[in-house]
């Protein structure tokens, strides 16, 4: 079987994962990028681009580390098996969830690359952001986001959604990401744009956008 066609990264992409090479390390020696949206937002998608044009690097995706009971409320175990051991260069070794079985699988090593992308609901949240050195947000309405989500996964998860949309209401309105969000990404109907958050310019570089120019597309 042919693995599934994926477009190459386009400029506005590799232009941001130059960007991330050039920041310094924010979690130990790694770069760690979080990726935050609401779900159904386009963030797995986005991440695995940006990972491309990184040269391959490693994506924590926080679906591993949430749990039916616990959607939102795994900090302490991303903290202790993640961002501790990345905080002093060592590998991580972390059990991702099986939303099927519904238990932890075997440790999956982590080692500290130049840049980690962290991507999931939650990844710009208060307890992870001092070990940022980028967030990155996907600009979708929530509604939006939700709706495709929920035409992604079918009637199967029609019971998932109903629990997890309350649940995710929750979570932002008690610690949101966006208003910490280096940059805003956009999916157009080709490719992305990529433009200034709310948390300003990022870095020693000149913003995305310049001026009256047109956005960074891909």
């Amino acid at each position: 079987m042919n693995p599934p066609f994926r477009p190459a990264p386009g400029p506005a992409v590799r232009d941001l994962a130059s960007r991330a090479r050039r920041l310094p390390p924010s979690c130990g020696p790694v770069r760690l990028v979080g990726v935050d949206g609401h779900a159904g937002s386009g963030k797995t998608t986005f991440a695995e681009q940006l990972a491309v044009a990184l040269g391959g690097a490693p994506v924590l995706r926080l679906d591993d580390i949430a749990t039916h009971d616990e959607l939102f409320g795994w900090t302490g175990r991303l903290l202790d098996q993640v961002i501790e051991p990345l905080t002093h260069g060592r590998t991580a070794q972390y059990a991702p969830y099986d939303w099927r079985a519904r238990h932890f699988g075997p440790p999956r090593p982590l080692p500290p690359a130049p840049v980690i992308l962290v991507e999931g609901v939650g990844a710009g949240r208060r307890a992870l952001r001092p070990h940022l050195a980028l967030l990155l947000w996907m600009e979708v309405p929530r509604e939006e986001a939700w709706a495709r989500g929920r035409s992604r996964d079918g009637e199967e998860q029609r019971e998932f959604w109903n629990g997890w949309v309350p649940a995710e209401r929750r979570h932002f309105a008690d610690d949101p990401s966006r208003p910490f969000a280096d940059l805003l990404v956009r999916q157009r109907e080709e490719g992305y744009e990529v433009t200034p958050g709310p948390a300003g310019p990022v870095g020693p570089d000149q913003p995305l956008t310049q001026g009256d120019g047109p956005p960074a597309v891909c």
